[in-house]
């Protein structure tokens, strides 16, 4: 069940891009540390999308509240990699994964913006949702504080899996952290589904851009 009432909140003015001679480069603005993306319009995976920068925004303004200095964040579907990136500017320990040929423009951008010798190493690594998930990341070897997710849920066929790697990785302790935003009824179905397997709540809701932004953790017994 859903608990808490979410807050309202507006786009703020550091979302919108600057205007840029690439018309493939995005400039961004978080904690006074200018990102810039590298996007691409061939995949999915290569352009930013609104429930990252939702959820880049809170996590900026809500740095007490979730603290992720030397925290081990784990980000699933991190795409362009600015969710990532924020969350290093932030103190934590990231792991960012995507799909195999998503990893390649990620890499680039996760690099190019993380090279202050303050902030730690980044890790970019391969994750097809519900694919290998033992091998890749045991669990005797891969802990995770946080887990990271936008606009994850959206008309594809892999819903099932990425419900699977959510749990797989959602040990007692982890805050898993999704921002989506709402579009068919399939992704309130999921929503549903995560409802029904762990403590949700949604954090708040930006309603521009239709965007829900949720925490959820694993249910003590």
């Amino acid at each position: 069940s859903l608990t808490g009432s979410p807050v309202t909140l507006k786009i703020l003015q550091n979302w919108v891009p600057r205007v840029s001679h690439y018309f493939d480069k995005e400039h961004y603005t978080y904690l006074g540390h200018q990102i810039v993306i590298q996007e691409s319009i061939e995949h999915f995976g290569a352009v930013v999308w609104p429930g990252a920068l939702a959820l880049s925004q809170y996590l900026e303004s809500n740095q007490e509240q979730f603290n992720l200095k030397d925290k081990k964040v784990l980000e699933i579907g991190a795409g362009t990699g600015l969710l990532s990136i924020v969350a290093c500017i932030l103190g934590a320990h990231v792991t960012a994964t995507d799909l195999p040929d998503v990893l390649e423009n990620l890499s680039y951008n996760i690099s190019r913006n993380t090279q202050n010798s303050n902030m730690h190493k980044p890790e970019v690594r391969k994750l097809v949702w519900g694919e290998g998930l033992n091998e890749d990341f045991p669990v005797s070897t891969y802990h995770y504080d946080f887990i990271l997710a936008t606009d994850v849920v959206y008309h594809h066929a892999a819903l099932d899996p990425l419900l699977a790697t959510m749990v797989y990785f959602c040990k007692p302790g982890t805050v898993l952290l999704w921002a989506n935003k709402f579009r068919f009824s399939t992704d309130y179905e999921f929503l549903e589904k995560v409802c029904n397997i762990f403590n949700t709540t949604i954090l708040a809701e930006f309603p521009e851009s239709n965007v829900k932004l949720l925490k959820a953790t694993v249910r003590e017994n």
